[in-house]
């Protein structure tokens, strides 16, 4: 998916087109999906409970906020804007994954 974000390029073909019908199967599982137990596992692992407790409760404030802003932040970004987000995020995606996996492969040979 960050390939997809950063590169402009589809990887993934959907049967179904339009900007909403993503919505749903990506946004929802990102947010409150596999992800989101797999962070909270790796992070149990460095940090202390109540230093994950507060970090969810302050994801869920912005994301709360994003999800209501979506369509003034939209207008004010405008296309080009959406497009620089969309890169900037897909490399933070592909860091995140490329930790996740280079953590585990560590550990596997270890």
């Amino acid at each position: 998916m960050s390939l997809e974000m950063i590169l402009g390029v589809r990887l993934f073909r959907d049967s179904v087109s339009g900007k909403t019908a993503s919505i749903v199967p990506l946004a929802f599982p990102i947010i409150a999906g596999a992800g989101t137990m797999t962070t909270l596992i790796s992070l149990r692992a460095e940090f202390q409970n109540i230093n994950i407790v507060l970090a969810i409760v302050i994801n869920v404030l912005i994301v709360y906020i994003v999800l209501r802003l979506t369509k003034r932040l939209e207008l004010i970004l405008g296309p080009g804007g959406i497009a620089i987000l969309k890169k900037v995020f897909g490399i933070i995606l592909l860091a995140i994954a490329v930790k996740l996996f280079t953590a585990n492969v560590q550990m596997l040979f270890k």
